[in-house]
């Protein structure tokens, strides 16, 4: 089961925001996963992304941005959103094993950097869902320009059919910052598979976690 917490935001519109700490039972990492813009933590895929990480040996703390602590569509401004992330990574410095990781699914992970490279936060590595490389229909890889300050290891997770992130972009900006990508198979930006043409016989999230395992361990 999660473990309903209260993180301390100094910046922003709420004083605090809500998290979910899901523990593994033999922990090899924690996980630090902020939401996308359109989902809070709650979100069923944010569930099964932290339960799938859990059975493969990796916490996940997730939690809530003020946007959505506050049940609104528009996402934080930058600072906010830094500020947020830094808060909840230094929660889970207080209360989990590491080592600690970054990430999100698309703006939470988006956010996980600039968290980073503004604040200069330590971490062991990121792990990015969907990476929104660029809006849907506008190819671009300005959204990554400011991550070559980054120096920790990075595994991107991108569906095969994710509209935000073209392959051919990504695998240019990984390639640039010397990062993992592996590819979800049949996979959209919110992790929908097409089940007819689907070639792996795991579900979307274990396959997402295997690759996590993998990164952890240095594999």
């Amino acid at each position: 089961m999660a473990e309903e917490l209260r993180i301390r935001v100094d910046v922003g519109p709420v004083p605090d925001v809500g998290a979910l700490l899901v523990r593994a039972r033999e922990p090899i990492a924690t996980l630090v996963f902020g939401h996308g813009a359109g989902a809070d933590m709650r979100h069923a895929t944010m569930e099964a992304i932290a339960q799938a990480f859990a059975a493969a040996g990796i916490s996940t703390l997730r939690f809530n941005f003020p946007f959505k602590e506050l049940g609104k569509s528009r996402v934080d401004s930058k600072d906010t959103a830094v500020a947020t992330v830094a808060a909840a990574l230094a929660c889970a410095k207080d209360i989990c094993d590491g080592p600690y990781y970054l990430g999100g699914h698309s703006f939470g992970g988006r956010m996980a950097t600039h968290a980073v490279v503004d604040l200069q936060l330590s971490v062991a590595g990121f792990i990015f869902g969907a990476f929104p490389l660029h809006l849907a229909g506008k190819p671009s890889t300005h959204r990554a320009d400011h991550m070559d300050a980054i120096e920790a290891p990075m595994l991107f997770l991108s569906g095969t059919r994710d509209a935000l992130a073209l392959p051919e972009l990504l695998t240019q900006v990984v390639d640039r910052l010397g990062a993992t990508l592996r590819w979800l198979d049949t996979a959209d930006h919110g992790y929908k598979v097409l089940k007819r043409t689907r070639t792996r016989t795991d579900d979307v999230f274990t396959e997402m976690a295997g690759y996590a395992r993998e990164f952890v361990l240095g594999g």
